[in-house]
């Protein structure tokens, strides 16, 4: 039993895949059995970034928190880019006015 329970989380693990010739690290879809430590070490800061907000907060302020330079476009769009993939991984809810938040 311990050796199928091993089987599952490490096909649940993030792994590297190619994108364009490049190595990315894939975000894996969230499942009710899924550790928080899944993620890789960057969504993970940007989710407690979002948890350490009082409430739901933009992509800017999210930057703000980790020390990045939200006052360039080029360096906001890509945090921006991860919060959706977040998002669409099911790790994190997007209200309609564009906010992010913590699972409710």
């Amino acid at each position: 039993m311990s050796e199928q329970l091993a089987e599952e989380r490490a096909s649940a693990a993030p792994t590297p895949g190619h994108v364009g010739g490049r190595a990315v690290m894939l975000i894996p879809h969230r499942t009710p059995d899924t550790e928080e430590t899944m993620p890789p070490p960057d969504c993970q800061r940007i989710l407690a970034a979002v948890r350490q907000a009082t409430g739901p907060v933009m992509a800017r302020r999210v930057g703000d928190t980790l020390g990045i330079d939200v006052s360039v476009r080029s360096k906001l769009e890509p945090l921006r880019g991860k919060l959706v993939r977040l998002v669409d991984r099911g790790r994190l809810p997007k209200l309609p006015d564009g906010r992010f938040t913590t699972r409710l």
